[in-house]
Order: structure tokens, then sequence, then C-alpha cells
């Protein structure tokens, strides 16, 4: 294994009822006001919101919405969060929703303490050194948001998808109730189940070095998401089943499977950014279609790594088929492989193309994947 530093402050409260302690957990950091950031008004009509109401008055603690956050969370909505947290002298965010929620509340995080455009650690052109507190509640397995570095947001002008990642980010303290999952949509079920895949294979596949515990632990972690989501679309309300595709998806992204790992890039992730941006489908559905058409693009500049995932994860004896094997899951589970799936033509690959080049470039990428490369990549998804 290559020499590593791994440190993660996020405490994780998992189970049945933590929700019901939400104020303790904040209040514990000496926080009296949060800015209180949720998605649709589902969380107030299934009686989450009065029970995470319950605990912060129960502790002490003021609370301003923020509400209507949406999937593939939007820049404006940052700058709405951010008014509203320097106007009322929020000390804290609290998130209570999936990772579109939980990501737009880190960037609000970072801007409030900012006296530039936020957009700014996007772009690089400045460096995330403060945020407010992030405390989490989330109701959607998918990014892993709840326990790393991470945010994605997108810029409606510019139709960018980009990123940001610093340690001041990090969740003090993330809730994870498998029990408040299990309104999931079985739509979105499966489109987070693409999405932890992709977390895994990213590194699996383009590391140039590649510890075997690392290797083994995510093929554990993958087919962990296989077997608890053929079992929730039977049978939504199997908690356990729940638990461990929770934990997965929190596996799959909190650092430990690039632990000693070198050379490892986001390509999946690069190119289906262009799709959410410009088209707002679905993160984990873009995925799903992307990722066969790279492995079929990538898999003879890593054979070995690709037979081994065949072998391991679907019992087969070639990349190829392993690559066969795995579209054939998503065909089943029935989230897209296909950008017609989408009504997305052939003719507008050049322009999905331009904006994934600006992603490349984004990525330290270009070298490799330039414009020829994402149209073949691309035309192999048609």
């Amino acid at each position: 294994m290559k020499n590593f530093t791994y440190h993660n402050p996020t405490k994780i409260e998992f189970g049945k009822g933590k929700e019901k302690a939400v104020g303790g957990y904040i209040a514990a950091d000496g926080v009296k006001k949060v800015l209180l950031t949720y998605g649709s008004e589902r969380i107030k009509k299934d009686g989450l919101f009065d029970t995470v109401k319950a605990s912060l008055e129960a502790n002490g603690i003021e609370y301003i919405e923020l509400g209507g956050i949406i999937s593939n969370p939007v820049l404006s909505k940052v700058y709405e969060g951010i008014d509203a947290a320097k106007a009322h002298n929020v000390e804290a965010i609290l998130s209570v929703g999936g990772g579109s929620v939980l990501d737009s509340s880190k960037a609000i995080a970072a801007g409030a303490l900012y006296a530039g455009d936020v957009w700014d650690f996007f772009i690089g052109k400045s460096m995330i050194t403060k945020a407010l507190p992030v405390f989490d509640i989330i109701t959607l397995a998918a990014t892993g948001s709840e326990m790393n570095t991470y945010a994605v947001v997108t810029n409606e002008a510019t139709k960018q998808k980009f990123s940001i990642a610093s340690e001041h980010v990090y969740p003090r303290v993330s809730i994870i109730n498998p029990d408040l999952q299990k309104s999931v949509s079985k739509e979105y079920l499966v489109y987070s189940a693409s999405d932890v895949i992709a977390h895994s294979i990213e590194g699996y596949f383009t590391a140039s070095y590649h510890p075997d515990i690392i290797a083994s632990y995510i093929e554990t972690n993958i087919a962990t998401v296989i077997k608890t989501t053929e079992i929730l679309l039977s049978d939504p309300e199997n908690y356990n089943a729940r638990a461990e595709f929770a934990w997965a998806a929190t596996q799959a992204l909190n650092g430990t499977t690039y632990l000693g790992v070198e050379g490892a890039s986001y390509p999946n992730h690069m190119i289906e950014h262009s799709l959410s941006a410009l088209y707002n489908v679905a993160h984990g559905a873009g995925l799903s279609v992307i990722m066969p058409a790279w492995m079929k693009w990538y898999v003879s500049r890593n054979e070995k790594q690709f037979e081994r995932f065949a072998k391991n994860i679907f019992g087969k004896a070639t990349a190829n088929e392993g690559i066969e094997a795995l579209e054939a899951w998503f065909d089943k589970i029935k989230t897209p492989t296909r950008l017609s799936q989408f009504v997305i033509k052939a003719s507008e690959i050049d322009s999905i193309v331009e904006n994934a080049y600006e992603n490349a470039k984004a990525f330290g990428l270009a070298e490799m994947y330039t414009k020829e490369v994402l149209k073949d990549i691309l035309n192999l998804a048609v």
C-alpha cells in the first residue's frame, strides 16, 4: 500500500429513532440557532419535520427554514441560503434530506463565512478556509456526502456542474436512520444503487496502484448494493437490507475505499455531470448510462482488474462478460443504460462533449479525455 493519512471527523449516529436526538447533538457544540435546510414538503407530511422541530426546541435551538432544494442542486438556491444564514446570524446548518440538500448545505456553510462569491470555491478562484458547522439527517442513501468533504452544485447560468472539497465541510454529526429511507421510490432506489457502484468503481478501475485489501472491500460493498437493491425492490420494508444499503452508500465515498491507492480518477462522474447540467437527469440515472459505455472504452487499459471484477461480482470469466453483466443488471432493475432513454439524440452528442471537456479540464483529465475520446465514449451510450 502507498503512504496515506486517514482522518474522518464525522460522527455517525446510525439506527432507529436517532433523529429524535438531533437537538442534543447540535447543542453539544454550543449552537443556538441553525438554518434548517430540506427539499420537498414531504418531511412535513411524514412527521420528520415535527420530530426535528421538537428536538431543537427541547434544546433551546432556534431555526430558520430553507426548503425547496431540488435534486441536482443549483447555485441560486445556495445563494438564497447564504443570504438567509447571514441575515439571521445562524451558527450552523442542519440538513434534512438526501445528498442534494446536504451538498447545498455544505456550500452554504462555506459561503456564509466568505465575503466573495461562493462560486469562487467551485472554480478554484479561492480556497475554503472556514465554514459553519454542518449537521444532517440523511433520508436518501446515495452520495455518501454524510461522511465526506465533497459537495456538487450546478450553476444554472453557465451550465457547469462543479464540486468543492474541503475538510471544513465535513459534517459534525450525521444521522442515518434506515427507517427514514423507506419512502424512497423504487426509481430513486435504483438510481442510488448506480451512484454507489460508480463511487466504488472509479478508483478500482483507474488507479495506477490498487491494494488488494481495498479491491476486496470494494467488491464486498458492490455485492452488498446488488443484493440489497434486489431485496428492497420486492420488500421495501426490509430494515436490515435498507440498513446495509445505507451503510454501503456511506462507505463507498468516506475515504476508506481510497486508502493506499495511487493515481485514481473520476471519469464517469466527470462525464455524467454534463448530462445533469444540460438535461437535469438524475445523477444516478446518468451514471448507469455512462458507466457501461466508459467501461467498454477503457477495458483494454486495465483488463486484469476488469476480469477480477467480472469473476468476483458476477461469476463471469472475461472482462467483457463482466461489463455486459453489469449493464444487464442495470436493465434488470430498470435504471437507464442508453442516452435515448433520456430522449437525447446522437445529434446532441457534440454539445455534451463541449460541456464534458470543460469538466475534464477541471478534473485535470483533459489530456486523456480529449473531445474525440469523449465523443467515442458517448457514442457507445447511444
